[in-house]
């Protein structure tokens, strides 16, 4: 879930802002609508970067899980054989 609200994040808050920041200033300097396009492009380029982040470090996340996991896996079946090795007297 909490990999769903950071995409959200880098989706929403950088176009909404070019969006609303490119209009006022296109409608204040006149030149509607070249500084809307080209916030609204550079809007789209920190989102691709903003998801990339997330993804790589959730990415990363999950290979750091995958790791642990293989060692306490590891771990137990050593102690299995070392237990199930022992003689009983």
């Amino acid at each position: 879930m909490e990999i769903l609200s950071e995409v959200s994040t880098w989706i929403v808050v950088p176009i909404v802002t070019a969006l609303v920041a490119g209009k006022a200033l296109d409608n204040h300097y006149g030149t509607k609508p070249v500084i809307f396009l080209a916030l609204t492009g550079f809007a789209f380029l920190v989102t691709c970067f903003g998801m990339y982040r997330v993804v790589r470090d959730y990415v990363n996340k999950l290979k750091e899980t995958e790791i642990e996991k293989k060692k306490d896996n590891n771990n137990e079946l050593n102690d299995t054989k070392t237990t199930s090795s022992t003689p009983h007297n």
